[in-house]
């Protein structure tokens, strides 16, 4: 969807769980380059470059990636796009996400627990073969390189501007970011839209509900006319109001 220009939010529908799941990731570009915000499951580099083409962006203008957390719907296909010899790609994140994102250490939501309960919600009419491709990539996740980190309130002189938001909670290093030019706010994870409306993350994968929702009073600091949620897409309206109504139901 044309958020405005230089600005398209992405709509990519993958097969998860015997179901599908569509996730809402963010192009922007200018003359120079185009910036891709997180890259999906595994499996899905086909989807995006149809996406792309879309969006009339051509794919060799693809230059940097920035993976907003750690979560494997955010990292999944970003080996995939390291791996396309035609891209000179610059990979950036929060420190604290590199070492996950970068295989050093296990994604903080892969416990033993979670894994078990993933492979119990597996319906019992998906094939054999694929409960175990399955399970394999929850176990053995992802990895791509990190080529910079990024901080709380840098701005990236990219695509008319862009400020990082370190929103903490639903991971520890997730960003959020705000597109200047669009007046557009990337919520990535730390807000979500349902039903149309505009909701805080969600509980059951947010690690630290009360830490979620506190990141979400930064966003008060921004004029927002248009917020991108990962999970739920584009919601417009009194985006302001409603993102304090939310924060405030931490107290």
């Amino acid at each position: 969807m044309h958020i405005a220009s230089g600005i398209e939010m992405l709509e990519i529908t993958a097969q998860v769980m015997g179901g599908s799941d569509t996730i809402y990731p963010t192009l922007l570009w200018d003359q120079n380059s185009a910036v891709l915000v997180d890259t999906g499951f595994p499996g899905l580099l086909p989807k995006f470059k149809e996406a792309l083409k879309e969006t009339h962006v051509p794919w060799e203008q693809l230059r940097t990636v920035i993976i907003t957390h750690q979560d494997l719907d955010h990292i999944g296909s970003l080996p995939d796009l390291l791996s396309e010899e035609c891209l000179e790609l610059t990979v950036l994140a929060h420190e604290i996400e590199q070492p996950y994102i970068e295989g050093e250490r296990m994604l903080l939501k892969h416990t033993p627990e979670a894994l078990a309960a993933a492979e119990a919600m597996i319906p019992p009419h998906v094939p054999e073969e694929w409960r175990r491709a399955f399970l394999s990539v929850l176990s053995h996740p992802p990895k791509g390189r990190v080529d910079q980190t990024i901080v709380d309130g840098e701005i990236l002189p990219l695509a008319g501007g862009i400020t990082i938001i370190h929103t903490p909670g639903h991971s520890p290093g997730h960003l959020s970011l705000y597109h200047h030019d669009s007046r557009t706010l990337i919520a990535a994870d730390a807000l979500t839209v349902q039903g149309g409306e505009l909701h805080g993350p969600t509980p059951s994968a947010t690690p630290d509900m009360k830490q979620a929702l506190i990141s979400l009073t930064k966003f008060a600091e921004y004029e927002i006319e248009t917020v991108i949620c990962y999970h739920g897409g584009i919601y417009r309206g009194h985006a302001n109001k409603r993102i304090a109504e939310i924060a405030e139901t931490r107290e």
